[in-house]
């Protein structure tokens, strides 16, 4: 949007005032943009990363099928031992939930 009100015509301050974001922050998409040729966003970068991978999704659900009546705790302590990293029982649960296993 920022892009496309400069490529108009207009100003950075009718920009900013428009698309209600500071000066500087119309001045350094724009910026980016002629220079690079397109605008990057660091919203993807955000946050703590993910401890649980698609490949330890994948084992969580394969432990989940084997045994499907297993409590929290032993379906963690299962994939903590194969793993260098282990996790928690609030990760596991939160991981399943993505999973589609609510219950």
């Amino acid at each position: 949007m920022v892009v496309g009100a400069r490529r108009v015509g207009l100003s950075i301050s009718q920009s900013a005032q428009l698309l209600g974001f500071s000066h500087t922050t119309i001045s350094r998409v724009y910026k980016e943009w002629c220079e690079k040729g397109k605008t990057s966003s660091m919203r993807q970068s955000c946050g703590r990363k993910c401890l649980v991978d698609a490949r330890g999704q994948r084992r969580s659900g394969r432990l989940i099928q084997a045994d499907r009546r297993a409590t929290l705790t032993e379906i963690t302590t299962r994939y903590n031992r194969g793993m260098q990293q282990s996790i928690c029982e609030a990760t596991t649960r939160t991981t399943w939930r993505w999973m589609g296993y609510n219950s």
